[in-house]
């Protein structure tokens, strides 16, 4: 038994290098940044994080360190499973997703990220190992960007080494998003991969609507057609719509990804690790995928989530946006012609710059 000796919180509100829009979020100015740093009683150290953007960063920060921190001190740090259901079952009553599934999982990541540490391999390794090369687009977050500066953005992605790319769709017109979807596919070409995110904006008419209107463009996929709780809405979007439909980066546990792949709402799941419940959730929704013979995708936090995709084999694209969260880590992820690399070292690998990041402190 290797004891959890200490756990630190910390919340920070990270201004974004720009401001971003979506169709449910509207202008985006800063996300909040909530880690989780672990140590053992030999002096391993894990460290996880999540995220919210806008408001309720300090609340996530509160669950974990009032609530899950005293489940989780003087307990074996090896037993993350069953820490898992710990924390779970400790916050089940008010929680049961939300805050909670938040909380749980940047305590979770810093469980794999110390357990991998322990053993000397890198996170995607120690999951399994399947390919460290992972296929990854470029998540824009750019729905009212006019359209000169959305097909600049799409130059400064090919530039960095993307070779697909995702817009934002939701627009108070749907001629105005097939204007612009048009306008990127002539840019990018017809072979180019190029994804379309709603961002949950339409009721399911609207984005069955959408779906067809859009078709013609040879989309990768839709995403968030209309809000997580719709599962059978989904499942009608799937069927009439024509395209393919991703969704899953506000379905916080494995039964609501059971429930929308079973109902055949979804054709690309996409847990995000930093809101499903952690490494350990995450990587049940892939094989959950895997099972009904899905290709998995992801949503968020890249840095961490390329290890995970790496050790999928249904793994299909890794989503690039970090709200600029690379400008606060010591080695950010690298991207070769359309691949991110999942690193050698030890962990998830990723080192933040607290003396950077102090400043931010709420």
């Amino acid at each position: 038994m290797t004891a959890i000796a200490a756990l630190e919180v910390g919340c920070y509100h990270v201004p974004l290098p720009v401001v971003l829009s979506d169709s449910t979020h509207g202008d985006i100015h800063h996300f909040a940044l909530i880690t989780v740093r672990l140590r053992d009683a030999d002096g391993g150290e894990g460290l996880g994080y999540t995220y919210t953007v806008g408001h309720g960063g300090r609340a996530v920060a509160s669950v974990v360190r009032d609530d899950l921190a005293p489940l989780l001190l003087g307990q074996d740090s090896e037993r993350i499973e069953a820490l898992w259901q710990r924390m779970w079952w400790g916050t089940h009553y008010g929680g049961r997703g939300g805050l909670s599934a938040l909380a749980i999982s940047a305590v979770d990541i810093a469980l794999w990220d110390l357990a991998a540490r322990r053993v000397g391999k890198p996170l995607w390794r120690l999951l399994g190992g399947f390919d460290p090369n992972v296929p990854c687009y470029a998540g824009g977050i750019d729905l009212q960007f006019p359209l000169d500066k959305l097909l600049a953005q799409s130059d400064g992605f090919l530039a960095q080494g993307f070779r697909a790319i995702k817009m934002k769709v939701g627009r108070a017109r749907l001629s105005e998003d097939v204007e612009r979807v048009r306008a990127m596919r002539r840019k990018l070409g017809d072979g180019f991969p190029l994804m379309a995110d709603a961002n949950m904006g339409w009721s399911v008419d609207q984005a069955v609507a959408a779906a067809r209107a859009l078709a013609e463009f040879n989309l990768v996929w839709l995403e968030e057609p209309t809000i997580p709780d719709d599962v059978a809405g989904h499942a009608r979007i799937v069927a009439q719509g024509g395209v393919p439909i991703a969704t899953g980066e506000n379905l916080h546990t494995l039964y609501e990804f059971q429930q929308m792949i079973s109902a055949g709402g979804v054709t690309y799941p996409e847990p995000d690790v930093s809101n499903c419940g952690g490494v350990t959730v995450f990587m049940k929704v892939c094989r959950l995928a895997e099972a009904f013979n899905l290709p998995v995708t992801s949503h968020g936090v890249h840095d961490l989530t390329v290890h995970l995709l790496a050790a999928a084999p249904n793994r299909s694209y890794l989503e690039v946006h970090g709200f600029g969260l690379d400008r606060y880590m010591a080695e950010p992820m690298g991207i070769v012609e359309g691949n991110a690399i999942a690193p050698e070292r030890p962990g998830h690998g990723v080192s933040l710059l607290w003396d950077k990041l102090a400043p931010l402190a709420v």
